[in-house]
């Protein structure tokens, strides 16, 4: 898929105005996923993208630069934040408020999840906690809930809630 049809079903299923919000849209979303997943993964993630939507990846990838057991910890483990952690990171990011970014975002996973290999969709879904699982398009939450791991679900204790709060 081209960056530019990527962008464009985005903008169109969350019914945004313009290519600008739905490339904010997609960049927002995709660096704050790529803060919550193990860096070999994200770094996966970003093989199969577009190089417009593999560039917030690897920018998130290569900010954590240091020791050599920091790096060996961030390819292996994600930052820890649930749902509102999420929401409230890609608000920050297009400004705008959690709602909006919720809904962006599920619209956002509803067209990554056709974009990229299936196998490894089921990675990514997996290493996220069940609350960030709910804006995955609802077969695949369905699949992931079933075959989660249970990484994930230590994430969620923190930043636990809706997107109220």
């Amino acid at each position: 898929m081209r960056y530019e049809e990527l962008t464009g079903q985005v903008q169109a299923r969350a019914q945004l105005p313009d290519r600008q919000a739905a490339e904010r849209t997609v960049r927002a979303t995709l660096e704050t996923l790529a803060e919550r997943i193990p860096g070999g993964l994200a770094d996966h993630l970003a093989a199969q993208l577009p190089a417009g939507a593999a560039e917030p990846i690897r920018r998130v990838i290569a900010s954590h630069e240091g020791s050599p057991e920091q790096r060996a910890h961030h390819r292996d483990h994600g930052e820890r934040f649930g749902l509102t952690g999420f929401a409230g990171r890609i608000a920050w990011r297009i400004e705008s408020t959690e709602e909006e970014a919720i809904r962006e975002a599920m619209a956002f996973f509803e067209v990554l999840d056709s974009a990229v290999d299936p196998e490894l969709m089921e990675k990514v879904y997996g290493a996220l906690p069940h609350d960030i699982r709910g804006l995955l398009p609802e077969a695949r939450a369905v699949q992931s809930g079933e075959a989660g791991t249970g990484n994930a679900e230590a994430g969620e204790a923190e930043g636990r809630g809706g997107a109220g709060g």
